[in-house]
């Protein structure tokens, strides 16, 4: 089965830009630094980072790049799944 490399691109690419507007919002609401120490106490370390302050213009760039990346890595994943199929 085929599937079109910009519709599996797109869907990727929101899929991770909507995964980093939650993590902004987290920021914004002062919420992120409890949630990164929760997440790395479940696999037994100490959090080593601290969050930084909330900038606006940083989390429009952090959403539209990652959004660029998924859609990237969905349409090069698709594009080499498409050329395993057999014809």
């Amino acid at each position: 089965m085929k599937f079109n490399p910009f519709t599996v691109g797109l869907y990727t690419g929101l899929l991770i830009g909507f995964c980093h507007l939650i993590w902004a919002i987290l920021v914004a609401l002062g919420l992120a630094q409890g949630w990164m120490n929760f997440i790395f106490s479940l696999h037994f370390l100490s959090n080593p980072f601290q969050v930084g302050g909330f900038n606006i213009a940083t989390a429009v760039v952090l959403i539209i790049m990652m959004f660029v990346v998924g859609y990237g890595f969905g349409w090069v994943a698709t594009w080499v799944w498409n050329r395993m199929q057999k014809k």
